[in-house]
């Protein structure tokens, strides 16, 4: 497994591959060329910054069946897919904002796919072949705004609302791993990978008939069955198998 990530060293912002204790610098986002320059720095010197930067973030909605019921829905035979903003994503340690309070605002954790190859009309059977790596994401959902709006795209794109990272990781097998969320240390969700009724190059295959996906795109591939409402004060967990868990705080937007 190797990893990659976005840092920050005072006013410098720079993509890097983790190699123990040292961050190795790239010339340019890992996603288009993995081309070193050379300098290593000391990773506790960081500071760890957004993994990625997609031209698209696109989400995955009812993928596990225990969510499907939860949600009091039915499944649709196909993947459900929709765009959130890319303003919306927030690094590891970064805090969640709720944009309105009086609001009902929920978790979700989701395996999150890096695209890293132009994909489109690619067959299930060569879908992995198009992707990068993978990460851990959260899919912050203000549910008042889903139910009245009957759509995806606004309730879910509030500024802070897709929390990511800590790092992507390449050459890591996600077809079962255990995916959990920790509310102020107490476990909310807690599922398989293998679950999901869509799998990674399912998903990929299906986006890519009716788009374009292009290198450092992301994929939510939706969340399992325990999502719950976020307040002020709360610490949040994500991880997925062993993987280095995004830790995200929250608190009441200003």
């Amino acid at each position: 497994m190797r990893t990659f990530g976005g840092f920050r060293s005072g006013d410098h912002s720079f993509y890097g591959e983790v190699r123990g204790d040292d961050v190795h610098v790239l010339a340019k986002p890992y996603w288009l060329e993995i081309q070193p320059t050379g300098e290593v720095l000391p990773f506790a010197s960081l500071q760890i910054d957004l993994p990625v930067a997609p031209s698209k973030l696109i989400a995955v909605g009812l993928n596990y069946a225990d969510h499907i019921a939860e949600m009091k829905r039915t499944p649709l035979g196909t993947p459900l897919i929709w765009f959130k903003a890319p303003s919306s994503l927030l690094p590891h340690n970064g805090t969640i904002e709720i944009a309105v309070p009086e609001h009902q605002t929920d978790f979700e954790v989701e395996l999150a796919i890096i695209i890293g190859a132009p994909a489109k009309n690619v067959r299930v059977d060569s879908a992995h072949d198009f992707i990068f790596g993978y990460t851990i994401g959260q899919d912050i959902s203000d549910r008042d705004l889903q139910k009245s709006e009957k759509q995806f795209g606004r309730c879910k794109s509030f500024d802070t609302y897709t929390p990511i990272g800590p790092f992507v990781y390449s050459d890591v097998d996600v077809s079962d791993l255990e995916i959990t969320l920790r509310q102020n240390g107490e476990v909310k969700q807690r599922a398989h990978t293998n679950q999901m009724i869509y799998s990674p190059a399912e998903i990929v295959s299906f986006a890519s008939q009716n788009l374009t996906l292009l290198p450092g795109d992301i994929i939510l591939t939706g969340t399992p069955s325990g999502v719950g409402p976020i307040r002020a004060g709360d610490e949040l967990e994500a991880r997925i198998g062993d993987l280095p868990p995004l830790r995200n705080r929250v608190r009441n937007a200003t």
